[in-house]
């Protein structure tokens, strides 16, 4: 079953298309967009997630971002 967002495809792409013309100008390699995607999803749980409830939101998170790999490769 899709998950549906309460934010719109336009609001998603227009921040994306902000955020990778940041890593555009910094010549960011993939390692490092990932790595700097780490820490702020880091950051987000640290500062405004509840300390007891941050295993399993990161947790569910992973499991996300799995979910959304293609997985083309056999």
């Amino acid at each position: 079953m899709p998950i549906t967002s309460k934010y719109s495809d336009q609001q998603i792409e227009t921040i994306l298309t902000e955020i990778a013309a940041v890593f555009d100008k910094h010549d960011a390699s993939p390692d490092l967009v990932l790595m700097i995607a780490g820490n702020i999803a880091t950051n987000v749980l640290n500062q405004n997630v509840a300390e007891n409830q941050r295993k399993a939101i990161a947790e569910k998170f992973a499991q996300a971002l799995i979910s959304s790999i293609d997985s083309t490769i056999h």
